[in-house]
């Protein structure tokens, strides 16, 4: 089926030259995803679970849906042409003026941070599925080492 989605998850992150690959998937493949140093930096303070002192962007925004009873509905990263990947965000407004379901455009580096804040699944279209690079034996290769060491052993530094 053409339009079916798959869930993944942000395995990982490293910094590169370009700013901060992402590197997204599950148990059957891994891919990557280049985001500027800024909202690198924010997705990797949401996988840690820390807050800055006043709201960063993907927090406002949350802010903002939570204000006007607004919930995400669905992500997902629905194209990829030249390199570039797209991504829609399903967002559900209701109130007691109204119901209203909207899609819409989004850089996926905002989406996947919006998705942390929000706690929302994250969805890969199938026709960017089967075209993305499998870098798994690379991921594997990189974060094995990380792994290596137990989370007691990172504590008692």
């Amino acid at each position: 089926m053409n339009d079916a989605l798959i869930e993944v998850k942000i395995q990982g992150l490293v910094p590169s030259e370009n700013g901060i690959t992402l590197f997204l998937g599950n148990q059957e493949k891994i891919f990557t995803i280049q985001v500027d140093h800024g909202v690198g930096t924010n997705i990797a303070l949401l996988l840690r679970g820390e807050k800055r002192h006043r709201p960063l962007t993907h927090e406002l925004i949350g802010l903002i849906f939570k204000a006007f009873a607004i919930s995400v509905q669905r992500i997902v990263i629905n194209d990829l042409r030249e390199d570039t990947y797209y991504a829609r965000i399903t967002l559900r407004a209701e109130n007691e003026i109204h119901k209203k379901i909207t899609e819409i455009d989004a850089r996926p580096s905002d989406c996947l941070a919006i998705a942390l804040e929000t706690g929302n699944k994250i969805f890969v279209a199938r026709k960017v599925w089967d075209q993305v690079t499998d870098v798994t034996a690379q991921f594997e290769e990189n974060f094995d080492s990380e792994t290596d060491e137990s989370p007691d052993e990172e504590e008692e530094k």
